[in-house]
């Protein structure tokens, strides 16, 4: 029930004859009681506030003067509307892997596939990434979770198999040859030192 106006009035002459006179009235001095005692939690506006008091205090001390960009238009931001494109930009500039829709990390995966193999140490260990991988790619096209079309094609075990043991077999070569050009260059300084002495 709404309170009389006739109570409110006389509060209100009580609290102004109070004034007048220079004393505090009743209710501010239990109001002003209860904020003493117990702190108060800041709602939202106090928060934003303080927020925008202390942007416009930086503001003044100069803190964003001659930041890089300033002036300059976003980079990135193209013809077209993109909601996510801060989100785009944090994963690049992060280098996060392994975000995305299957369709591409199974694609990025693909176009690094002889890299990762050619980590691999065992042949096993080989044909088991590739046997995961075939999996994979399977499984993201019976879903349909919408996003990008899965185009990644299956590998051949076989055939990724031989290319991985070639590659190995080369770089070993490679690699023989190189430390036989060290050792060869090796023995000409001792045969240059022994002389020149």
């Amino acid at each position: 029930m709404p309170e009389d106006p006739r109570l409110k009035a006389a509060r209100y002459r009580l609290e102004r004859d109070a004034r007048a006179a220079g004393e505090e009235p009743e209710e501010e001095r239990a109001t002003d009681a209860a904020a003493s005692a117990a702190p108060r939690t800041p709602n939202a506006l106090d928060r934003a506030a303080y927020v925008e008091t202390a942007i416009q205090q930086a503001i003044r001390r100069g803190e964003f003067d001659d930041l890089p960009g300033y002036g300059k238009p976003l980079e990135g931001l193209g013809d077209h509307h993109d909601p996510d494109w801060w989100i785009r930009r944090k994963i690049q500039s992060e280098k996060l892997t392994g975000l995305g829709p299957p369709a591409l990390m199974l694609r990025v995966e693909h176009a690094e596939m002889e890299e990762r193999l050619d980590a691999l140490t065992r042949e096993g260990d080989v044909r088991e990434y590739l046997e995961d991988f075939n999996r994979r790619v399977i499984e993201a096209r019976r879903q349909l979770l919408g996003g990008p079309p899965v185009v990644t094609p299956t590998r051949d075990v076989d055939e990724e198999v031989a290319a991985w043991r070639e590659r190995r077999e080369a770089r070993a070569a490679a690699s023989a040859e190189a430390e036989q050009a060290e050792e060869d260059a090796r023995r000409r300084q001792r045969w240059w030192r022994r002389d020149a002495t």
